[in-house]
């Protein structure tokens, strides 16, 4: 018998949902990464200098016109941004409020499975998932940056990639950790969500007006993309704040597991 039998029936038992969603964020590069060349005329920048300047940088819009601003705006900052919300929030409610719903987590605890081990390795199955969507979007990308005239740096997309699945664990170890508190997954939807939304709505509301940018510093996508992480290079500070938020949330999940009734 495996030493680590939830990590590995949390990774390859979930192998066509991943699948599936590897194939979603590929079909979204092809769509939009090749349109770059015709999207850069004067009309668009025309366009852009139209649009209220608050409007413009809560889209991200305000370095559209470069590659690594079409990426971000298209890709990092909005599809990719939802698919991989999604997907991880789907993950992580599953991992232990899906399961003690569906009287699956009593079974395989009655198993000799520990409860701390049963969260961490659901957590290790959770990062190992997230970071393989991480790798097919940089090999997307990368394949895609030279035909595409994006004029990428490998550095910084891999700075940027770090910072979206980050961003990712970070929605996933939130519907965990609920999960592990409540034993519900609409809770941990519904909690993993809020913080989305309100992540993404506070860095929206600091860039539009400058009397809301105290609302930034709260905000996970704030933490991910404050820097321009494709343009400018690796963010130590934000990198920090998004893993080591996992992190924690990773423990408590264990933590909460560990001293409740499992009510599947």
């Amino acid at each position: 018998m495996s030493s680590t039998p939830i990590f590995i029936r949390g990774v390859l038992g979930s192998w066509r949902g991943l699948l599936a969603w590897a194939a979603a964020i590929v079909a979204v590069l092809l769509l939009y990464l090749p349109l770059y060349p015709s999207m850069q005329t004067p009309e668009l920048s025309q366009m852009i200098n139209n649009l209220p300047s608050e409007l413009v940088q809560a889209l991200g819009y305000e370095d559209i016109t470069s590659g690594a601003g079409y990426t971000q705006a298209t890709f990092f900052g909005l599809i990719g941004f939802i698919l991989i919300i999604i997907a991880a929030i789907s993950w992580g409610s599953a991992a232990i409020a899906g399961n003690e719903e569906s009287g699956q987590l009593e079974l395989t605890l009655a198993h000799a499975v520990g409860r701390v081990q049963y969260a961490l390795e659901s957590a290790a199955a959770l990062v190992v998932k997230v970071l393989l969507l991480g790798v097919v979007a940089f090999l997307g990308i990368t394949l895609l940056n030279g035909p595409s005239e994006l004029g990428l740096q490998a550095d910084n997309l891999l700075a940027v990639i770090l910072a979206w699945t980050g961003l990712g664990l970070t929605a996933g170890t939130v519907a965990l950790a609920a999960g592990a508190v409540t034993g519900k997954r609409a809770w941990a939807v519904g909690a993993s969500s809020s913080v989305v939304v309100l992540g993404y709505a506070f860095d929206a509301l600091g860039e539009m007006n400058p009397d809301m940018e105290w609302l930034q510093p709260f905000s996970p996508y704030h933490w991910a993309f404050r820097n321009a992480p494709l343009a400018q290079g690796v963010d130590w500070g934000g990198l920090t704040l998004l893993w080591g938020l996992s992190f924690l949330l990773i423990v408590v999940s264990a933590w909460a597991l560990a001293r409740r009734d499992i009510t599947g």
